[in-house]
């Protein structure tokens, strides 16, 4: 039976490697790692969802050669389905009925040979920066348990922290792969747009969600992307690949033009750690042979927050208007959390013109970056403005939350909508700046761990470059994951 310190040692390749050799069996790492969530899922709740029997029966009936099988996985309990898995989406609103069909993108996984073993917490809907829902409560960092996993990727992010699986699913609509990467010391990639598929639900959030994984490992991230990407029947755009998504690790190796910004996009403070984090990061870029300069974008924060808070509100409308439909304004009101429906309520006055205006202005934003991108092949910047937040920080105060029940009762939603949402977004977005930005232009953008502060918290450096442009960050990862090997960290749990 494989020991948990040597199946922590190896990533998802290479535990693929060993079970393709005879090595190891299918069977034996897979109850190494649901070993290892019953052992450590209690202090950080990471699994909301428990299919460790379902696992097991999958393996005595399918013995995938993919690329990755009989590699463990976790998945995000947010959109993405599996035939006859709940899927709650992090909130008390929905119902358990199983669902009839597996997603694309999660189809596709286990065409890999990945065997998923759960679902993992997610924020209500995916709405923040930090996993803790009301629903299952929150998800602690296994670097500090008093500490938040990030959002809204944070069960995933835990369990591989934890060394409960190699890979777990992530998806990233305004920071969801990234933020949860820099919290909890991993590698996450939020691809271009349209590169992964999003069926059956189309594209998400008009395109700002992408799709994609955690990991500890770039050469995993690369891998599962390698096999998943390319559009399916539900999409109406064509398909976004890559032309040279073929090298594993870099092939070659030149020499980038990368400008760095610690400015927060919105204008708020950024601690003196994740500056550091930065400014690491550049010494390491200059080392490897990088031309490496400060930069000031010419950013009009005010702007990129409304036209994607825009966007955001509309779609939770429309998210909770199906779960009106469904089940009585009533039972919604009484089973979501007091900020989603103020959110609902705020893009029910919205017009259809706010709407088409915001896309507008998310144009703006990618023609902005493009024309940057002529000048500088990667943006580096902090991940997140300060180190992982406490649990509670962001999920907000007892008495914020009798203020937005209030609000809602009284529908003081339909007084200056936008002002509103502004407002009650501005604290979270303070923390978070410096993600929302490669979801509205659709470009790649990595969270890299190079930094742990004095408190042995990570703390992630974001790297973006243009459209298309994926490969490149990844030759750039495998570089710095050389130079600043990450992988054999890990918390004490």
């Amino acid at each position: 039976m494989i020991s948990f310190e040597d199946y922590r040692n190896m990533d998802g390749t290479e535990l693929a490697a060993q079970i393709k050799q005879g090595a190891l069996s299918r069977e034996e790492v897979l109850e190494c790692a649901i070993s290892r969530a019953k052992q450590v899922n209690p202090a950080i709740n990471a699994i909301i969802h428990p299919y460790y029997d379902e696992a097991r029966s999958y393996l005595q009936k399918n013995q995938s050669d993919g690329v990755l099988a009989g590699v463990p996985m976790l998945l995000k309990d947010l959109v993405g389905e599996v035939k006859g898995w709940v899927t709650q989406n992090g909130t008390a609103a929905y119902n358990r009925t199983p669902a009839q069909s597996t997603s694309s993108l999660f189809k596709r996984y286990s065409d890999m040979g990945l065997v998923f073993i759960g679902k993992t917490n997610t924020p209500e809907f995916g709405l923040m920066a930090t996993t803790e829902p009301v629903a299952s409560g929150p998800s602690f960092n296994p670097w500090n348990l008093l500490k938040s996993t990030g959002g809204s990727s944070g069960g995933s992010a835990a369990a591989v922290a934890a060394g409960i699986v190699p890979i777990a699913s992530a998806g990233d609509g305004g920071g969801s792969i990234r933020i949860p990467a820099s919290c909890c010391g991993l590698f996450g990639l939020k691809p271009t747009r349209g590169i992964n598929p999003s069926g059956p639900f189309a594209e998400l959030w008009d395109g700002a969600v992408s799709e994609h994984v955690l990991t500890r490992s770039v050469r995993d991230s690369l891998t599962v992307l390698k096999g998943s990407m390319g559009s399916d029947q539900y999409s109406h755009v064509p398909s976004m690949v890559p032309p040279d998504f073929v090298r594993q690790p870099a092939s070659r190796r030149r020499t980038l033009r990368i400008g760095y910004c610690v400015r927060s996009f919105y204008g708020g403070t950024v601690h003196e750690d994740t500056i550091n984090a930065v400014h690491q990061a550049v010494d390491v870029l200059k080392g490897l042979g990088h031309e490496v300069e400060e930069v000031e974008l010419e950013l009009d924060g005010d702007k990129l927050a409304s036209c994607y808070g825009d966007i955001y509100a509309a779609h939770v409308n429309a998210d909770v208007s199906e779960l009106i439909t469904r089940y009585g304004k009533r039972f919604v009101r009484d089973n979501i959390e007091p900020l989603s429906y103020l959110i609902y309520t705020i893009g029910n006055h919205f017009r259809a013109g706010d709407f088409v205006l915001s896309k507008r202005r998310w144009a703006e934003f990618s023609h902005m970056m493009s024309t940057w991108h002529k000048q500088y092949d990667v943006l580096a910047t902090p991940t997140i403005a300060v180190p992982p937040y406490d649990i509670g920080e962001m999920a907000g105060s007892h008495l914020e939350n009798m203020l937005l029940k209030i609000a809602n009762r009284l529908s003081l939603s339909a007084f200056a909508p936008r002002q509103l949402l502004y407002e009650v977004s501005k604290p979270h977005l303070q923390k978070v700046p410096f993600t929302q930005l490669a979801n509205i232009t659709g470009q790649p953008a990595m969270s890299v761990p190079l930094f742990w502060n004095n408190q042995g918290l990570p703390i992630g450096t974001q790297f973006v470059a243009d459209r298309m442009q994926d490969q490149l960050l990844f030759d750039l990862a495998f570089q710095l994951e050389e130079a600043c090997p990450w992988f054999h960290k890990a918390p004490a749990l």
